[in-house]
């Protein structure tokens, strides 16, 4: 747990304190509701810390080089604002990944260096940089080539590159980076992503989520690697915080960049250079 999620938490059972105790008459019922939900958010803490000192991170068992395409075996479904103040939505331990055709693009799409006080930073597996579908700048790494989905309305295999051409609407010459879909070919992807969202009623009582990603070998069978993440969120939804998966802290965490999965799976399946 680093310092900030550490103050961040402080701040919001203080703000809930602070809330309680500025009403202008306070009932007991109310000073009641107040010191439960202060007791819940303590609970929550000390589970959600548990949970990332004994089940939360990073495991990779073995890395595979110069892998062009992969599998999504599912995708992040669209979601909104019920979703993320919903205490049993499935995906809130992601409630920040890219969705449907977006999360396609972030297995596509470069890792784009960050600059920082006039410098560029190079990309390495402790510092990362940004993925966009954006052209290649100096430093920047490749994404997979082509990514493969199965649809779930005809149950066929599609493939997906990014193409990009020029922006209809566009007077300046604009490149937009779109998706090419077509019906996938043989031979199909060996290695495959896939995701299990966990809704375990003690957690979510607390509004603590979990889920775990894996990076499989389809021909092996073998599980390369896995990363199982915890969220805690400051909940129920408020006018204040109408949308708590959102501002959940989380572990293990990455920088807002909607890709995390992305990050994890690339350090297991390393995608094949340019040519």
């Amino acid at each position: 747990m680093n310092h900030k999620q550490t103050i961040s938490n402080f701040a919001a059972v203080l703000l809930l304190l602070l809330m309680t105790a500025c009403q202008t008459n306070p009932t007991q019922a109310d000073l009641n509701a107040g010191e439960a939900a202060v007791a819940r958010i303590k609970a929550a803490r000390i589970m959600f810390d548990e949970r990332c000192k004994t089940v939360a991170g990073e495991k990779i068992y073995k890395t595979v080089d110069n892998v062009e395409g992969v599998l999504l075996m599912k995708l992040r479904p669209q979601a909104g604002g019920r979703e993320w103040a919903d205490r049993m939505w499935p995906g809130a331990a992601f409630a920040r990944e890219s969705r449907a055709d977006e999360y396609i693009k972030t297995f596509l799409g470069y890792e784009h260096p960050i600059g920082v006080d006039n410098r560029t930073l190079p990309i390495t597996p402790t510092s990362r940089g940004t993925i966009s579908t954006g052209r290649s700048t100096p430093g920047a790494l490749p994404g997979y080539l082509y990514v493969d989905v199965i649809d779930e309305k005809d149950g066929k295999q599609y493939r997906h590159r990014l193409v990009y051409r020029p922006r209809p609407t566009s007077q300046i010459g604009y490149i937009e980076a779109v998706l090419d879909r077509v019906a996938a070919s043989d031979p199909a992807p060996r290695y495959a992503v896939t995701f299990e969202d966990h809704v375990i009623p003690e957690e979510r009582a607390l509004w603590v989520a979990s889920s775990t990603i894996k990076v499989l070998d389809r021909q092996t069978g073998e599980v390369l690697g896995e990363m199982t993440r915890y969220a805690q969120a400051i909940g129920p939804a408020s006018s204040i915080n109408p949308s708590p998966w959102l501002t959940a802290v989380r572990c293990p965490d990455q920088a807002w960049t909607g890709a995390d999965t992305r990050k994890f799976v690339d350090q297991i399946l390393i995608p094949a250079k340019e040519k």
